[in-house]
């Protein structure tokens, strides 16, 4: 005869794989059709906040108005040649992690956790760095800026981790499409 408690707790989740599908659930509330972000604010095992990518509240989003594509251009040295990359932004949308900061207190980022289902990119990346976080979890990679935003969790201590082996919740797949 099997012992109903640990049959329970062989299905039971860990707590990274808790909290990033959280944050993937929370990216379903996203009308951006290029990709989908959550990000979950946890403190020791409490869930503090959560956001995802979006136009500022009441205004047109991308699904009414269309993408606002802005195009960077950055200069990067690479085995000592400089060379240019081109990166296409959508600057209509707040991203998860900028409306995770805009609605949790300070006081709660102390020493806490951000779930993201994708690596932040620069400018979040800058912004968690300043915002009392510890750690940083995500799942899917963002190879545009990768480089300088491990560099830059390393300066601050940071911990940085990309979660795996991971599936995100059937409900909340996307493809993504840049």
């Amino acid at each position: 005869m099997s012992n109903p408690a640990s049959s329970k707790d062989a299905i039971r989740k860990d707590w990274d794989t808790y909290f990033m599908d959280i944050a993937y659930m929370v990216s379903t509330r996203s009308r951006c059709p290029r990709r989908h972000v959550g990000a979950v604010l946890v403190q020791g095992k409490k869930l503090l906040g959560t956001a995802y990518n979006g136009a500022p509240m009441g205004v047109h989003d991308c699904l009414e108005a269309g993408c606002m594509i802005a195009e960077e251009i950055e200069v990067k040295t690479v085995d000592g040649v400089e060379q240019v990359f081109r990166k296409q932004r959508c600057i209509r949308t707040i991203h998860a992690e900028q409306n995770l900061l805009l609605f949790t207190d300070r006081a709660n980022r102390e020493g806490s956790t951000v779930y993201v289902t994708d690596q932040p990119c620069w400018t979040c990346a800058n912004m968690l760095a300043n915002s009392g976080v510890v750690e940083v979890v995500y799942h899917r990679g963002y190879p545009k800026d990768s480089d300088k935003v491990y560099e830059l969790m390393e300066q601050k201590g940071i911990v940085f981790r990309q979660i795996g082996p991971y599936s995100a919740p059937e409900q909340a797949e996307m493809t993504v499409t840049s």
